[in-house]
């Protein structure tokens, strides 16, 4: 897989032909106004329509609205909702709800009892959580039978007139005696990507016997984070055991089994080199040094207890030893969403910040920026805010806020408690939305370039030309920024230019006129970089 880089960049070249308008929304979206009776009827009709559309976000705007006769039409009917899917055994729906249910307030005699039995409904079935079996590997050779060969068939490839077979190489990991295993998204994305019309059809091979070809389906995938479950009708000879990989640290031994360059059942061995690289949009994965080339992706990264702590993502072919994995963590917090079927997609509540520090101690996830009109904004979350908890979990990093998300589906309600600048505690509910695919694009659309800017780039605009609305000077710059590392500083001149979004590439380009203190004034123009998404967003 092709490492992305979530980093933005500069570049002092001339990539627009041409200088086209600066496109702004002519409003954003503000709070709404509880003192106007016009506005809140409004809010009252346009929640009772949503009730029968999405109950659980009708639910969150009755709280905010504080209607306690809407918040309990809205509450006895997600509640009723939730019966309804536990009597069809959909027990994610029910959980959805449940969640939402308590943590917007409601209350039960029976609630803790049901919580637990919808918890135990739902993890019953799925692989590779509470797996009691014999058919754990005992020594490094039984866990080589346990992965397979990745085989994606998509026929033929005509090149310079002539034909060849095009065939996509992986590796993979059962994780449960029914047949289900564990590979890379990337590595099987043409049998699940709507823009991909060309021929794919998905086997495995055994190490056992490599000339079989077993016809296997896809069950979940995750874009994202780069995970599939899929499934063969057949059962194992082993299975791997899904370990702890917050037990592992810079320096433990680790071995990767794959099938490198189509090597079948390689062994390789390394160390943990780092656990905390941000090559992701989300979360941190591992470096390691053990040997890895093209086939090894969805491999198995096992410890010398033979538990899986990492799956192989990425490697770096141009330079050895630089090589990645995703934590088994993340696996185990998405698994019961990726055998509930179909693509996985990310909540998010549409703000951006950074862990908050109070010296070298991580204290919470500091709120540098809200979109208007996004769960964050309308619940009352503001810049400057620290959140140190959701759902009664600690939250001392926007890793652990990232890593409890993975857990959670789009559509819920949380609850939220967090520090004001002034001190002041509250306690907010969010309503988790699908994160997006290119956060940027969202925001930059919902809101004024000064206000689009602090996430995108790191500095805050004021307007500083009431005859031109492209020009601004910087108001402040947010340290370990875009605008920090290129050497801005407040007050420095900015003109906008132009705007281009190339989403083939996930960048967006901005064109800029400066003039900035540090480099003597000096007029310049400029162009800056920015991904369509990062790991600060959430």
């Amino acid at each position: 897989m092709k490492v992305k880089s979530v980093f933005a960049g500069i570049f002092f070249v001339l990539l627009f032909s041409s200088c086209a308008s600066v496109k702004q929304p002519e409003s954003v979206a503000q709070p709404l106004n509880l003192s106007d009776s016009d506005i809140v009827a409004l809010e009252v009709e346009a929640i009772k329509k949503r009730l029968l559309e999405e109950p659980v976000e009708a639910l969150w705007r009755a709280i905010i609205l504080d209607d306690k006769q809407l918040y309990n039409e809205c509450a006895d009917y997600v509640a009723v909702q939730m019966d309804k899917a536990i009597e069809e055994n959909d027990y994610f729906e029910a959980k959805r709800y449940f969640v939402s249910l308590v943590n917007a307030g409601w209350k039960t005699d029976s609630s803790k009892q049901k919580s637990k039995s919808i918890e135990q409904l739902l993890e019953q079935d799925i692989p590779g959580i509470g797996v009691q079996s014999g058919k754990y590997p005992k020594t490094i050779s039984e866990c080589m039978n346990a992965t397979v060969t990745i085989w994606v068939d998509r026929g033929v490839k005509i090149t310079k007139g002539a034909g060849y077979a095009d065939i996509i190489i992986g590796s993979g990991f059962f994780i449960d005696p029914r047949g289900y295993l564990i590979t890379n998204h990337h590595v099987i994305d043409s049998m699940v990507n709507p823009k991909y019309e060309g021929f794919s059809r998905l086997y495995i091979k055994l190490l056992s016997d490599s000339d079989t070809k077993i016809p296997a389906k896809v069950i979940g995938y995750d874009p994202v984070l780069d995970f599939a479950l899929l499934k063969v009708e057949v059962e194992p000879e082993f299975i791997l055991s899904l370990g702890s990989s917050k037990s592992l640290h810079v320096g433990d031994s680790i071995n990767a089994i794959g099938t490198p360059i189509g090597l079948e059942g390689t062994l390789t061995s390394g160390i943990i080199s780092s656990i905390d690289r941000k090559l992701m949009t989300l979360g941190n994965v591992f470096q390691i040094d053990a040997a890895i080339n093209s086939g090894n992706s969805g491999g198995p990264i096992i410890d010398k207890n033979m538990n899986v702590q990492a799956i192989v993502f990425a490697g770096m072919t141009r330079y050895q030893g630089l090589n990645f994995a995703l934590p088994v963590e993340y696996l185990k917090q998405e698994l019961p969403i990726l055998y509930k079927g179909g693509e996985l997609v990310h909540p998010w509540i549409a703000a951006y910040g950074h862990t908050f520090r109070n010296g070298i101690k991580k204290c919470g996830l500091e709120v540098q920026y809200v979109m208007p009109g996004g769960s964050a904004a309308r619940s009352g979350l503001n810049p400057g805010d620290v959140i140190v908890s959701i759902d009664g979990n600690e939250i001392s990093s926007i890793e652990d806020f990232q890593f409890l998300m993975m857990a959670y589906q789009p559509g819920m309600i949380v609850s939220c408690v967090c520090k004001t600048e002034t001190g002041e505690t509250k306690n907010l509910k969010l309503y988790l939305s699908n994160r997006p695919k290119t956060p940027v694009v969202d925001i930059y659309n919902s809101d004024f370039i000064s206000g689009s800017f602090i996430p995108i780039f790191g500095m805050e605009l004021v307007n500083s030309s009431t005859l031109s609305k492209k020009s601004y000077k910087i108001k402040k710059i947010i340290k370990g920024s875009v605008a920090d590392e290129m050497s801005f500083s407040e007050d420095d001149a900015v003109s906008v230019r132009d705007v281009k979004f190339d989403k083939e590439n996930e960048v967006m380009y901005v064109q800029i006129y400066t003039q900035r203190k540090k480099k003597g004034l000096l007029d310049i123009t400029m162009i800056l970089r920015s991904p369509l998404d990062s790991p600060y967003y959430f």
